[in-house]
């Protein structure tokens, strides 16, 4: 369908036209998931497992802890023409802090 012939139907053409389209979509994405379990059950039993035990094998996810949030590093530098902008002295520098080093300042002059 051509884009012109798009720009000519009615907004309730077109509403049915993407409601055809996402239920087609959705038939599509069913079967495949169809296809994609019964390909991996077939790789786990020429392994010799089913899929059931891989499922089950597989590693947890690794994060953080539930309940200990992260803290946040307090500001060590800022910046001497805009005091907003600010820095931890971690990770990498700045293009301010940088600047700043070339043009001869000093680290302890920027410190907070």
């Amino acid at each position: 369908m051509k884009k012109s012939e798009l720009k000519s139907m009615s907004r309730k053409d077109l509403e049915k036209l993407k409601a055809n389209i996402e239920d087609v979509l959705a038939g599509i994405s069913a079967r495949e998931k169809k296809d994609a379990l019964a390909a991996a059950e077939k790789a786990a039993a020429a392994h010799g497992f089913s899929l059931a035990e891989l499922a089950v094998a597989a590693p947890k996810k690794r994060g953080p802890k539930p309940g200990k949030a992260k803290v946040k590093s307090t500001p060590k530098f800022a910046n001497p023409a805009d005091k907003s902008q600010t820095w931890t002295g971690k990770g990498r520098q700045p293009e301010w802090f940088k600047a700043a080093i070339a043009g001869g300042a000093k680290p302890e002059s920027m410190a907070i």
